[in-house]
């Protein structure tokens, strides 16, 4: 499954000029909402990612996904999967908890799955709250790498910024590795030529 060319052809590969979350500037940036509008896409996309799951002999019986961004990328995890779906959402305290219903068995086997990873701190709160319902981790996966983690089969090294446990596996289909600049430092900005949009969900 080559994710890159995925994206692009969803026109969820953004060259520009973009305001990250961390409050950082880059020229390029993934959309993934683009990418899943489409089922069929989202089929083939976490098809692929079950597979290698499985070759690494995961066993898993729920998908959980933070809530909102995670939540479509999991449930088709899920399906291909084979195994049950649920989400986290944000608790209000800077944390997430699980609402609406969900409840995880003492042991349960559970992979944390979002769209993009970046430093993983959402699927690290995720984590968090499953294993404090008594929950087992065994695996974050997404559908796509920023590169800050190290994903199972890359030969990306885990930088600094990486907040997933380095015993835990993470799989991801692919690596995208952007610049990524502070606003004093950006040469976009420098230039005079645009202004950092945010064209994720907060902005």
């Amino acid at each position: 499954m080559n994710v890159e060319q995925a994206y692009k052809e969803a026109n969820a590969l953004l060259e520009g000029h973009f305001l990250l979350a961390s409050g950082n500037h880059s020229n390029r940036y993934l959309q993934s909402a683009k990418v899943l509008e489409y089922p069929k896409k989202a089929a083939e996309l976490t098809d692929a990612l079950a597979v290698m799951i499985r070759e690494a002999g995961i066993e898993v019986e729920t998908v959980c996904a933070p809530a909102l961004g995670g939540v479509l990328a999991g449930y088709e995890l899920a399906r291909s999967l084979d195994v049950r779906s649920i989400f986290v959402e944000k608790d209000g305290k800077g944390g997430m908890e699980l609402r609406r219903g969900f409840e995880i068995a003492q042991g349960e086997k559970v992979i944390i799955c979002e769209d993009i990873i970046t430093t993983g701190s959402s699927a690290l709160k995720a984590a968090k709250a499953i294993e404090e319902l008594g929950g087992n981790v065994v695996a974050f996966a997404s559908l796509a790498n920023r590169g800050f983690c190290h994903r199972e089969g890359s030969d990306i090294k885990a930088k600094p910024e990486c907040q997933l446990p380095s015993d835990v596996p993470f799989f991801s289909l692919g690596d995208f590795t952007f610049e990524i600049y502070t606003p004093e430092e950006c040469p976009m900005c420098k230039s005079g030529e645009s202004e950092a949009v945010k064209p994720g969900s907060k902005g």
